[in-house]
């Protein structure tokens, strides 16, 4: 009788996760809300840089990330928007949290981190996009530097932490396009703005293509983006189907068009850290040896997309017949 052993599947949470307690909710506009989090123990949370964001593990299985925005020293502070489509991340922060809840974190990681020596920055808010930019505001002016912002929302309601900008006291360029006949005209205010500053914008995927679109054509070369949700369209040239070898073990794995590398991967055991499964985290980051990705996410930078020797598992693929991956 022929026996096949077949390991059991491993579902491996990311590392160095975190216990928190929700010490405050607070309405910030309209559908937007704040949520402080603290140690259940009243120690200080690791420190994190401006423009870090955290992955909250939520009581319903979910993974989400959201940046970072709080200023009490070893506290932190995130804003969730509720999505009208929310598949129960920002659902479930709007209507089940509640103060006292005990969840799971990530540790910050910063994929969109401040130039602090610049000369001049120009920060681009989209409604929601204001978190990781506020935290920005906040150091430049700690440091002296200058620094403004353009804030454009959909209305005035709808715009969050108002009061807290204002108190930073950095020049404001507020836009707000129920009372201006629509969206800002980003090219406009980009080509007013020096062309040396260093420039970041975030926000909705739409405004985020345009700022990319207009400061290419201007030739702004510090260009920095956080976006909410990963692109997901595979270029023109992906592999539907197509091989990866780990180099460690030497195996080879077939990658199905219908399944991520990473589901693949960690249905055959193999242990691989993950978080949001988004492609905004940036937990499944793994070095690629050989082969040509496919980039579908929002972590890795310009630079390190060109080089191709570094991708991440939960939403990109392959333009090659093969990767090898350094796991």
């Amino acid at each position: 009788m022929l026996v096949i052993y077949h390991p059991p599947r491993k579902r491996v949470p990311p590392t160095d996760k975190l216990r928190v307690r929700v010490h405050a909710l607070r309405e910030e506009a309209d559908g937007v809300v704040s949520v402080e989090l603290r140690s259940p123990d009243g120690a200080d949370l690791p420190p994190f840089e401006p423009g870090a964001h955290i992955d909250l593990h939520l009581p319903n299985g979910l993974v989400r990330s959201y940046s970072l925005c709080g200023t009490t020293p070893g506290h932190y502070r995130i804003g969730v928007l509720k999505d009208r489509a929310s598949r129960g991340g920002s659902a479930y922060v709007h209507d089940q949290m509640r103060v006292g809840t005990s969840i799971e974190i990530s540790r910050p990681r910063n994929h969109f981190p401040l130039q602090e020596a610049a000369a001049h920055s120009v920060l681009i808010a989209g409604g929601i996009g204001i978190t990781p930019i506020l935290s920005m505001l906040r150091r430049l002016r700690q440091l002296g530097r200058s620094a403004e912002l353009i804030y454009a929302a959909r209305s005035r309601a709808e715009a969050a932490f108002v009061a807290e900008v204002e108190a930073i006291g950095v020049a404001v360029t507020w836009h707000f396009d129920d009372e201006q006949g629509g969206p800002p005209d980003l090219r406009q205010m980009l080509q007013a703005r020096p062309a040396d500053a260093h420039f970041y914008a975030c926000g909705p995927a739409p405004m985020l293509d345009a700022f990319e679109s207009h400061c290419a054509a201007l030739a702004y070369s510090h260009v920095h983006v956080e976006r909410f949700s990963a692109p997901g369209q595979p270029a023109a040239d992906a592999r539907q189907a197509f091989q990866v070898t780990l180099a460690r073990s030497g195996r080879t794995i077939d990658i199905r068009p219908d399944r991520s590398i990473l589901d693949t991967l960690l249905d055959a055991g193999v242990e691989v850290p993950y978080g949001c499964k988004a492609g905004n985290c940036g937990a499944c980051r793994t070095r690629v040896l050989r082969g040509d990705p496919d980039h579908r996410d929002t972590v890795l930078t310009p630079a390190e997309r060109a080089a191709g020797n570094v991708m991440t598992l939960c939403v990109s693929g392959c333009r090659s017949e093969a990767l090898a991956l350094d796991l």
